[in-house]
C-alpha cells in the first residue's frame, strides 16, 4: 500500500511537472500579454481572450502539456506503485481534475475541452501496459 501511495504522489508530481514545462516551451511561442497575472481574478476576462484569440498550434500546446502529463506523470506512478493502474488513473484523475477547474474559469474550444477530458485515461492505462510489459516479459540467459 506504501507503494502504491507513493506512486500515486511520484505520478501527481511528474505530471504537474511536465504540464508545467511544456506550457512553458509555449509560451515561449505565445507570451502572455504584458502585465497578465493569472492568479488575479480580476484577469480572468484578458485571460479568456488570450486564449480565443490563440492560434491552433498554441492551442495543440496545451493539449500536448495535458496528455504528456497524464501520460509520464502515469508511467512514473505505475513504475513506483505496487497496484500500477490504481495509481495511474489516480494521475489521470487529478490531470482530468485539473482541466476541468480550467475550462470552467476559462473558456476554451470545445473541441480542447472534449479532448483534455477524454485523452488521460486511455493514456494512463497506455502507460501501465508499456509499464507492466516490461515488468512481465521473461528474462533472456
Amino acid at each position: 500500500m506504501g507503494r502504491t501511495i507513493l506512486g500515486m504522489l511520484v505520478g501527481v508530481v511528474v505530471a504537474v511537472a511536465v504540464i508545467m514545462a511544456v506550457q512553458s516551451i509555449g509560451h515561449r511561442f505565445y507570451p502572455l500579454p504584458a502585465g497578465l497575472d493569472m492568479a488575479n481574478p480580476a484577469h480572468e476576462g484578458a485571460f479568456a481572450a488570450f486564449i480565443a484569440a490563440l492560434p491552433l498550434p498554441g492551442k495543440l500546446m496545451v493539449l500536448a502539456s495535458w496528455a504528456l502529463g497524464s501520460f509520464i506523470g502515469a508511467l512514473a506512478a505505475a513504475k513506483v506503485a505496487r497496484h500500477q493502474t490504481a495509481a495511474a488513473l489516480l494521475v489521470a484523475l487529478v490531470v482530468i481534475a485539473a482541466v476541468m477547474g480550467m475550462i470552467v474559469t476559462v473558456p476554451h474550444p470545445t473541441w480542447l475541452s472534449v479532448a483534455g477530458v477524454l485523452l488521460p485515461i486511455p493514456l494512463a492505462l497506455f502507460a501501465v501496459r508499456l509499464v507492466y510489459r516490461r515488468t512481465t516479459l521473461p528474462r533472456v540467459p
